[in-house]
């Protein structure tokens, strides 16, 4: 018996000393990153969601089916006048790289949203993974690369 209250009590001190740990700080607030990227005149507006996180009405006005681990980009391009933010045409080439590296090709493929067309395309996002999103946008009045990273 006496061993074995011996072998609770270093359990226990071992135990405790675990449990040390660094007080509680207090939160930070982790800055938004912005979902648009100027070059030049032209704005770009990008964004990448689940697909699960859509409605019913908007994943139909996309033709867009719902489903787990995919995921849409979506990228509207926009030219900057005075102020404000007209329809605007170009061509924009997308990849995605996960955090094992695998790189996926992202089709893209025009929608019409009021006014504008904006460019759409799927691709598979996990669970608990980042992807590294690349944009090569090319437009009479800008171009340039953009880089964003979400998280699943």
């Amino acid at each position: 018996m006496p061993r074995l209250q011996m072998l609770l009590s270093v359990a226990l001190i071992a135990l405790a000393g675990c449990t040390a740990q660094e007080a509680p700080r207090k939160a930070e607030l982790v800055q938004a990153q912005p979902g648009y990227t100027d070059l030049g005149g032209l704005r770009v507006h990008y964004n990448l969601l689940p697909t699960l996180a859509m409605n019913d009405a908007v994943a139909r006005s996309y033709g867009v089916e719902r489903q787990p681990d995919r995921a849409l980009l979506v990228v509207a391009l926009r030219q900057l006048a005075a102020g404000d933010e007209l329809p605007s045409t170009g061509t924009v080439q997308a990849s995605a790289t996960d955090l094992s590296g695998k790189r996926q090709t992202v089709q893209l493929r025009p929608v019409q949203t009021g006014a504008y067309t904006d460019l759409i395309g799927e691709l598979d996002a996990h669970a608990r993974d980042q992807l590294r999103i690349e944009l090569q946008v090319a437009s009479a009045i800008g171009t340039g690369n953009v880089q964003f990273k979400r998280n699943f």
